[in-house]
């Protein structure tokens, strides 16, 4: 029946791959298979011939994962193919595994991308796919919406985009507006997000941006992290000559002049004593999110209401 090679991480385009090959063949039996799960001989039993000559699909998932034992069983399948099976191999990228890859590649697979979706335009270009496939329309302003609110996962991206569709009157273009309704504003946000809220003493909104920053998949170190850098970034900017500007202490302080700038006014509501307590916070926060607290959450919050009421030290 043929071979096949999923390459990429993306599970939500691997999955699709997997599904829409396998209704090429609806009356096979499926076999799932995973490397990390597989020992020596499971492999072969799982690929011998079939005693009905019944059609089969058997999915090897993580291929990257297969050990050497593992790897040379399915090359020896290679050599004499079961005309009545399908094989799928799905390597998820990297230097592991690479070498039957490109084994696989030299038979002349069907070869299929399942390569994460990083960029905006790239995540625009699948919704606006997603709507084409429902026979939808949408606008511009509504699928960076969508990319505001979901981008950071697909599953979620392609979930809201069938809700969308099947939701929404047909004969109407969906816009921003109905995305801001059925998605309930969720907008995603980053550590240095809830960072601005802090310096600017923001604490309901510092805690929003924390909020949607985590929903949203943001690990707590990278939002301390942020916390840190601008905190930083103010030591060094309030500790300059005041007399120098931006473009003249730029190479003192290894920082460019907009994030001088930007610090500058920041600094304006703070004083020596707020900063130097600010300070004291963040590193127990920072011991709080490697271990030492028992919810890195609540201990982001109570670290962020420390932090804005800082400002306010005089």
């Amino acid at each position: 029946m043929g071979l096949v090679l999923i390459q990429g991480p993306e599970a939500l385009l691997a999955d699709r791959v997997i599904t829409n090959i396998s209704s090429r063949f609806p009356n096979s039996q499926i076999s799932n298979l995973y490397a990390g799960e597989l020992e020596v001989g499971m492999i072969t039993d799982s690929l011998a011939p079939s005693l009905f000559g019944d059609q089969r699909i058997v999915i090897i998932r993580d291929t990257q994962d297969l050990t050497a034992e593992c790897t040379d069983e399915v090359l020896a399948y290679l050599e004499d193919e079961d005309s009545n099976l399908l094989l799928v191999l799905w390597h998820k990228g990297g230097v592991k595994g690479k070498g039957l890859v490109d084994k696989v590649k030299k038979l002349q697979p069907e070869v299929f991308s399942a390569e994460l979706i990083k960029k905006d335009s790239e995540k625009a270009e699948f919704i606006r796919s997603e709507f084409r496939g429902f026979g939808r329309k949408i606008t511009n302003e509504a699928v960076q919406a969508l990319i505001n609110s979901l981008g950071s996962d697909l599953r979620e991206l392609c979930a809201a985009c069938s809700q969308l569709a099947s939701d929404v009157a047909r004969e109407k273009t969906i816009d921003q507006d109905d995305v801001a309704k059925y998605q309930q504003g969720r907008v995603e946000s980053t550590g240095f997000d809830v960072a601005d809220a802090v310096v600017d003493g923001k604490t309901a909104e510092a805690l929003i941006s924390l909020r949607n920053a985590l929903a949203t998949g943001t690990d707590p170190v990278l939002i301390v992290s942020a916390l840190a850098s601008s905190f930083r970034t103010l030591a060094k900017v309030s500790g300059s000559s005041k007399s120098l500007s931006s473009y003249e202490l730029a190479s003192s302080l290894a920082l460019p002049p907009w994030q001088i700038e930007k610090a500058k006014r920041q600094l304006s509501g703070w004083s020596e004593s707020g900063l130097s307590r600010a300070v004291i916070a963040l590193a127990a926060l920072d011991a709080d999110i490697k271990g030492v607290a028992a919810d890195p959450k609540y201990a982001l919050e109570r670290a962020l209401m420390t932090l804005t009421s800082a400002r306010r030290t005089r």
